[in-house]
């Protein structure tokens, strides 16, 4: 049974898509890595009109929308976005006492919202409880892991990047899986050999460096790389 890595995709199977909008580019900057730690493909807006273009070129499943804005207000940004996306979902960030913004933003056709100031897995919670209502959540992800657009299916044995299927010998398809499984930690090579090879090597970690780059020649060749390199510690997958 695999670990799941990232339980909400879109229907195509790609990373869900997530616009930030907000005018404090700190605050802005802080979800955007939050969100990105989930997978998910982030960008971010700082006025309205920045929003709207930007919600038109990237087609975000969601969006992040401050109520308080430079040039217009969140109520707006939301009416011109939901013209021509009107399923995406919306959450806004509003001021603790500002009672009405919250309450118009719902009745404008907001889906949900929190207060300033919040804590980040508020944030991310009420994000996850929207995408998953509106079709994300994934129906059979026990035998699915994913990193960034790369996907495994461990029991069909299939491994695909950005929806073009990527053949791997056994002991690659191993490999991959060990590093998707344990994402975002560094792997030391003789973890590797016991791992996936599951015997004694005599220190032979060139067959790791080898097969590493079996993998990467398969699933990093002209993409944003994924298997990174940590000197004099091993090997990380890491979007």
């Amino acid at each position: 049974m695999g670990v799941n890595m990232a339980d909400l995709l879109r229907p195509d199977g790609t990373p869900v898509r997530v616009l930030v909008v907000d005018d404090e580019p700190d605050l802005a900057e802080v979800l955007e890595a939050v969100l990105r730690q989930e997978n998910w493909q982030v960008r971010t807006a700082g006025d309205g009109a920045e929003a709207v273009r930007q919600a038109r070129e990237f087609q975000p499943d969601a969006v992040v929308l401050d109520v308080m804005l430079p040039d217009m207000d969140g109520l707006e940004v939301l009416r011109r976005l939901r013209e021509d996306a009107p399923r995406t979902c919306v959450l806004f960030l509003t001021a603790r006492d500002a009672v009405e913004d919250r309450i118009a933003g719902i009745t404008a056709g907001g889906d949900d919202y929190v207060t300033k100031p919040f804590s980040l897995e508020e944030v991310l919670a009420r994000l996850r409880g929207l995408l998953r209502r509106a079709g994300m959540a994934r129906p059979d992800d026990g035998n699915r892991l994913v990193a960034a657009d790369l996907i495994m299916d461990e029991e069909a044995r299939e491994v695909s990047r950005g929806g073009v299927p990527i053949d791997l010998t056994p002991t690659e398809f191993e490999l991959l899986r060990l590093l998707m499984i344990n994402q975002r930690r560094v792997l030391s090579k003789s973890q590797i050999l016991d791992q996936v090879w599951s015997y004694d090597f005599g220190g032979q970690a060139h067959v790791v460096e080898l097969y590493i780059s079996y993998l990467r020649k398969k699933i990093d060749a002209g993409r944003a790389p994924l298997i990174h390199t940590v000197r004099g510690v091993g090997y990380v997958m890491k979007p």
